[in-house]
């Protein structure tokens, strides 16, 4: 096999820097501790272009903190749409397209997967980013997006970064509140939506949904209307429901918005580096969800770092025995989606599936993304950490299901991936040169879109493990009181900037939401909200590192961030709901365990029909990934003095902490209620036939 992306990059250093590190830790120590000549060598390596030059990598915030306020390459300038269409030609050229793409439909149709090219994602591209400016998109303004994983959605966000306004977006499973609580507090002045879905086997009509979330939007000046449903209506049919005399917005039809050549010359606008690309959304535990602004300048240099640790080659690539092509499945709602997405700035072909994962809900069929996968040509495969156990669980043989002779390294995140996921992967999947598949599990997050901990295709990989803390990634395991710790589980941390660190918070004066988000635990050192151990591995000069669950109460379902002031609001909203409380469990290898608890009105009891509606409740607000698996009736909900949910004292119990280590009583406004969670702790723990996967 030819050298790895990571190898590439050691002998680039070695020739233009003079540097030779013969182990990944000095050569990860190099890079969080020379900050300014690492970035500077991964904008020198991948030949990033700028107009204009920068008068530093790295201008560190004043007064003593480390972080939040770091300044990354002052003077120059770049587009993140231009990043991906430079190399068009050259991929074009090859003979390998941009997009390859299916949906449930057309494969259970027996179609096969549709494809994209290099040119026509330019002319698109091109199109709408001039329909938009036409439109009086300018840069700054916000473009929303209620749309499914599909090229049309890829084009949309291109066209979006190419003029500079910011792109935000939303699955269409989402719920008219979880919309509602993301865009309305960004004011958008243009939506992109679909008028529904096919998943499952079922088509979803989606428009009683964007009713709502229209009604909701009253900045909104310009409504893209992309049919989904059925591709073949009439978009004038679908365009009546939605305008009319008197309507705050004018409708568009994205057929109409696509056609024509693109204007000559046309070229994504030059943009300061931390010009803001994207806002996408990390929930806490209180409050709206927190609309993060990243830059296109850092999410350019935090992807193409993340193609060395992923050994993500360019299509173009020479020696390889096929093209590369990758693939990791994801809802537009996750932050897996612009991952994806962002394989295309190193100029590899990205394969989009569309669909539910497990096939028709009534005929359940682990073996669809397989098949995609094969019929795609897909060389790098990755999921949720949860389609792995579900396979697992549902004896599915990937390689009876189609020919993945060209899959070369597969990856999962979303939730810690159990040890018998890793056995049954390396079963399972192809063997390139007889050795097992490379398992390339990996944990970030969409707080600065990126990977703290991932692979290294140059290094042993440990069951139950992931390879390395990534380069120019200060990643360390501390204790509460803020001392490192090697080999014992700890609150995971950064201790130094990343570019791709959130500029600041959509609407947050001062920086004081975001200031609170990360850093309020360790002054001017990002807390991450995760458990890590770091292992270490002499015989390699590695560390390895075990990601235990979240730290915090914010609900993690399959790798999607939920807060659970969204959910209260879904369920609190029914007359029978006087108080409600979840968390979301993550064990080590398991399935998480996500119970709801609520406070009834006087003489209610929850019966199978209350049940079911607080259930149809949370799916319709927000989406089915979020109904809990249980729920309980208690008599109130703990709560502080002033009043706050006891969130995370609850999970600590459930996870087995005693109780008075969680709850100070005399801190707390209704203590006796503590007595009935404690029990449900000690029946649980009584039981292993309690704990999920089990």
């Amino acid at each position: 096999m030819p050298a790895t992306r990571m190898a590439q990059f050691e002998a680039w250093l070695a020739e233009h820097r003079g540097l030779k590190c013969d182990r990944y830790d000095a050569l990860w120590q190099w890079s969080v501790t020379d900050l300014a000549a690492f970035w500077q060598a991964v904008w020198d390596h991948f030949e990033l272009q700028s107009p204009t030059p920068h008068t530093a990598v790295l201008v560190p915030p004043q007064g003593a903190l480390r972080m939040p306020g770091a300044h990354w390459f002052p003077g120059a300038q770049i587009n993140y749409a231009r990043q991906v269409l430079r190399h068009a030609d050259a991929a074009h050229a090859a003979g390998q397209p941009a997009i390859v793409f299916q949906d449930e439909s057309r494969q259970a149709q027996g179609l096969s997967p549709q494809t994209l090219s290099w040119p026509e994602l330019q002319r698109q591209v091109a199109v709408l980013a001039t329909h938009f400016t036409q439109l009086g998109v300018q840069p700054g303004d916000r473009i929303c997006a209620y749309l499914p994983n599909t090229p049309q959605t890829v084009v949309a966000f291109l066209a979006c970064a190419s003029v500079g306004a910011l792109w935000s977006v939303c699955s269409p499973d989402m719920g008219p509140v979880a919309v509602l609580d993301r865009f309305r507090q960004i004011e958008p002045k243009l939506l992109l939506a679909v008028d529904g879905q096919v998943w499952g086997g079922t088509a979803h009509d989606r428009r009683p949904v964007l009713r709502e979330v229209l009604a909701g939007l009253p900045t909104l000046q310009h409504l893209v209307l992309v049919p989904g449903i059925d591709p073949a209506a009439r978009a004038a049919d679908f365009a009546a429901g939605f305008a009319g005399e008197g309507a705050p917005y004018a409708t568009h039809d994205w057929a109409d918005l696509l056609a024509g050549e693109a204007p000559a010359g046309w070229a994504p606008r030059w943009l300061p580096f931390e010009h803001p690309l994207w806002i996408v959304y990390s929930s806490g535990t209180t409050g709206l969800p927190k609309p993060i602004v990243h830059g296109h300048g850092g999410i350019v240099l935090e992807s193409l770092k993340g193609t060395l640790h992923n050994d993500i080659h360019p299509s173009t690539a020479a020696g390889r025995a096929h093209a590369e092509r990758f693939f990791w499945f994801s809802s537009t709602g996750w932050i897996m989606w612009n991952a994806q997405v962002a394989a295309l700035l190193g100029g590899t072909t990205i394969c989009l599936f569309d669909g539910n994962p497990g096939g028709a809900s009534k005929a359940p069929d682990w073996g669809t993304l397989w098949r995609f996968a094969a019929a795609a040509g897909v060389t790098w495969f990755g999921a949720g950490a949860a389609f792995y156990a579900s396979c697992l669980k549902a004896g599915v043989e990937p390689m009876r299901q189609a020919d993945l002779s060209r899959l070369q390294a597969v990856g999962s995140t979303g939730s810690p991936l159990s040890d018998e996921c890793y056995d049954w992967i390396w079963q399972q999947l192809p063997r390139p040169g007889g050795q097992p598949i490379w398992l390339n599990p990996i944990s970030g997050g969409t707080d600065f879109a990126g990977a703290f901990v991932a692979g290294h295709r140059g290094l042993p990989v440990v069951r139950g493990e992931m390879q390395c803390r990534c380069l120019g990634a200060a990643i360390e395991a501390w204790s509460e009181d803020g001392r490192p710790l090697i080999d014992a589980v700890g609150e995971l941390v950064c201790t130094q900037p990343m570019p791709s660190m959130p500029l600041y918070f959509w609407n947050d004066p001062g920086g004081a939401r975001y200031a609170a988000s990360y850093f309020d635990m360790f002054p001017g050192i990002w807390r991450h909200g995760d458990w890590i151990r770091l292992t270490p591995h002499p015989e390699s000069g590695t560390h390895g590192a075990v990601i235990y669950g979240r730290s915090d109460a914010t609900i993690n379902r399959h790798g999607i961030r939920m807060g659970t002031a969204e959910l209260y609001r879904a369920v609190e909203a029914l007359p029978e709901v006087l108080d409600s409380l979840v968390v979301d469990l993550e064990y080590l290898g398991r399935e998480s365990w996500m119970p709801l608890f609520v406070v009834l009105r006087e003489g209610l009891v929850l019966d199978d029909a209350l049940q079911q509606q607080l259930r149809s409740a949370i799916r319709q607000a927000l989406s089915a990934r979020h109904v809990p698996n249980d729920i309980f009736q208690v008599g109130a909900i703990p709560r502080t003095l002033s009043g706050k949910k006891m969130e995370l004292p609850v999970k600590k119990l459930l996870l087995g902490a005693a109780p008075e280590t969680v709850f100070k009583r005399d801190a707390m406004a209704n203590a006796d209620c503590v007595d009935w969670f404690a029990a449900l702790a000690r029946s649980r723990a009584a039981s292993s036939a309690g704990l999920p996967g089990s």
